[in-house]
Parts: C-alpha cells; structure tokens; sequence
C-alpha cells in the first residue's frame, strides 16, 4: 500500500498567502466554468432574427471563458495549492447562478450573461485584492487581463441587446 505525500511546490509566497490567494482563484475558477457552461447553454438553444449573430457571439464568448479556466487553475497549482476537482466542487463553489429554464428568450439571455459577467468582473477583482495583499504580482497581472477580457464580453452583451 503506498502513502500519498502532499506536493511541495516551491514558492515565494507565505503558507496563509498561499491558501488565501488559491482560495479566490478557486472561486473564480468554479465561476468561470458556471458562466462558460451558461453561455453554451444558451449559445445551442437561441433562436430569433438575430439568431446567427447571436449564436457565432456566444460560442466565441464561451470559447474566452474556457480558455482562462486552465490558465486559473495551474496557477493555483504553481504556488502550491490544490484546484478543483469535481463538477460537486465547483457547484459548492460557484456564486454565478445556473440558468435551468425550459425556454428563454434572446435579450433575456443576453441580459442575463451581461449581469453574470460584470457579477464575474466583481469576483475577480475582490480576487485581486486577495493576491496584492499576498503580494503575487504574476497573478495580479493575469487577474487584469482576465477583468478585461470579462468587461468587454459585458459590452459586447450590453451594445448587442441595444435596439438599431
């Protein structure tokens, strides 16, 4: 029978440090897949006239958040903590709501994914706080371009809802 060791990444951060800022990344973590799966969902069931400009902006929208979500991740695994490992865990993590609706329509979905990435833009920069009192300035850095990336998918969302 083998014994499981904990891994001992090397890190300039204190242990508390280290704990506090894998927690915030843990949490925008399991946003990020809750507002990814979100803006799938509604990329394969909107319908209207505006339906392919609709449907080609989520699926590139969707594409960003994925895409962060293993940038996340492994920087929680460079300073020695643990991410997430379950679709249970992040669902006990996530604060961006599930949208399990039957049928909802374009501007609800759009308005709805507007508010969830500015709640996301919130999130990331309570996480920032976290990292600049760690004084980890890599991920402080990865954390603004994150912001910007999520401020921009809300004013994308927000001008797209706005009538001609």
């Amino acid at each position: 029978m083998s014994t499981v060791t904990e891994l001992k990444t090397p890190t300039d951060l204190e242990r508390n440090s280290v704990r506090s800022v894998a927690d915030a990344l843990n949490g925008v973590l399991a946003d990020s897949y809750a507002l990814y799966l979100k803006t799938k969902n509604f990329h394969w069931h909107v319908t209207g006239p505006h339906f392919r400009d609709y449907h080609l902006l989520l699926d590139e929208q969707a594409a960003q958040i994925l895409g962060t979500t293993d940038a996340i991740a492994e920087r929680v695994r460079k300073i020695g903590g643990t991410t997430l490992k379950s679709i249970g865990h992040i669902a006990r993590l996530q604060r961006i709501d599930d949208n399990n609706a039957d049928f909802v329509g374009a501007r609800d979905m759009l308005a709805e994914l507007h508010r969830d990435n500015l709640k996301l833009v919130e999130y990331l920069r309570e996480a920032k706080e976290a990292v600049d009192a760690a004084g980890d300035n890599a991920t402080g850095g990865m954390l603004d371009d994150w912001t910007d990336q999520a401020e921009k998918r809300a004013w994308f969302l927000f001008a797209s809802m706005q009538e001609g």
